[in-house]
């Protein structure tokens, strides 16, 4: 019995962490088409000395999937998939543009702009990449329950 539980542990997990991911390669396309026609992703990769658009990309994916993760973990306290991804959202707006962006291009943290009309932008554009991410997530956890 108890290898039975363990076994049901892991496929529980394995299932969270394929949903985050998944979540977070729609939610990170769907905002990565959106940063592409704004002309964001010389800026993401300016971080890393470069203006690639590629490398951009790569990060912004990256980033992206390590957001999806920490909602995944985030889901591990509470099953109310919507308000973890409202919370979600302002957690990496909070700790993308206004702290490690910023930082990482030597302009400081951004938290004095934070009600700026560019700021309160990005927010909304983070609080989609979340709700995006907790749809998909919610309907794979769903799929076969």
């Amino acid at each position: 019995m108890v290898v039975s539980r363990q076994t049901s542990t892991v496929s529980n997990y394995s299932k969270l962490v394929k949903a985050s991911l998944i979540g977070s390669t729609v939610a990170g396309v769907a905002f990565g088409i959106y940063m592409q026609v704004m002309g964001m992703m010389p800026v993401l990769a300016s971080m890393l000395g470069s203006e690639s658009v590629v490398l951009g990309w790569t990060m912004h994916m990256m980033i992206s999937w390590i957001f999806g993760l920490g909602y995944g973990a985030m889901t591990l306290l509470s099953s109310r998939y919507y308000v973890l991804g409202v919370l979600h959202g302002v957690i990496i707006w909070f700790i993308g543009p206004l702290l490690v962006m910023p930082v990482m291009m030597g302009m400081g943290p951004m938290i004095g702009e934070m009600f700026a009309s560019a700021q309160l932008m990005s927010l909304l554009t983070h609080l989609a990449f979340s709700l995006i991410l907790a749809a998909v997530f919610s309907r794979l956890m769903h799929k076969h329950a």
